[in-house]
């Protein structure tokens, strides 16, 4: 079997888990997911429109549905280098049906079907601040950190970052590499060191804005400096990431 097909059978196994279908959206179906992201990010995050564009020019488009209801969506572009990478831009799943495996069922589709397409590489950007991102990112599917962007997006009015400026870790997932083994492990060294972050960063932007705020402040500090400056994001547990000296 070929490693496109066996990722197809993955897939298909981790969406059959998660009491889901993932299809690629129809013309009219981006509509629904564009609504089901606003409703997520308290604003417009893509516009159905630029989904529909996006979608017959080629690019990943797809929801996961529980009977016929809409409950996840995902978006992704080819990217360069063209030919071996695909960019995922955003992906969402309603928070009712949170908890049950939909986001890795459809990271596995995502990457069944750039295998599918000859492409071996997916980035995508996240918060470094929330752990449970970083814990999927990292610890979950074996991604590799690598750049801390500063205030990538510029400032963002939604409700998730109005006011927390809009940072974002750069990683890369090799297709090539089973689901969950690091592609840029290191030995641990006397070098190693833990940066932390809140356990629900969250709860705390919307309980303590100005504490969040700081830890921004902290983790910019720690990771911008370090990170492609002889340092190596090699996990993340405990709420922690995990930097070792790179050899």
């Amino acid at each position: 079997m070929s490693e496109a097909a066996e990722a197809r059978v993955e897939a298909d196994a981790a969406a059959s888990a998660a009491g889901v279908v993932i299809r690629p959206l129809g013309a009219t179906e981006t509509w629904d997911a564009a609504v089901l992201l606003q409703q997520l990010w308290g604003n417009a995050v893509i516009e159905a429109p630029l989904m529909a564009a996006l979608r017959h020019s080629g690019a990943y488009v797809a929801g996961a549905y529980t009977d016929a209801r809409l409950v996840a969506a995902c978006v992704g572009y080819f990217a360069v280098p063209l030919g071996d990478a695909l960019h995922s831009h955003v992906a969402g799943v309603a928070p009712e049906a949170a908890r049950r495996g939909i986001g890795l069922a459809l990271k596995l589709d995502q990457r069944a079907w750039c295998l599918e397409r000859g492409l071996t590489r997916v980035t995508w950007t996240f918060d470094p601040l929330v752990a449970r991102n970083a814990a999927f990112n990292i610890g979950r599917l074996g991604v590799s950190v690598e750049e801390y962007l500063v205030d990538f997006y510029g400032e963002m009015a939604d409700a998730v970052n109005v006011g927390q400026g809009s940072d974002r870790l750069l990683v890369a997932w090799d297709l090539t590499r089973p689901v969950g083994v690091h592609g840029g492990a290191l030995p641990a060294t006397p070098s190693a060191l833990r940066v932390p972050v809140p356990a629900d960063i969250e709860s705390l932007r919307r309980s303590d804005p100005a504490q969040a705020a700081d830890w921004r402040a902290r983790l910019r500090t720690e990771l911008n400096g370090r990170i492609g400056r002889g340092w190596s994001v090699t996990g993340f547990d405990d709420h922690s990431y995990l930097l070792e000296q790179t050899p």
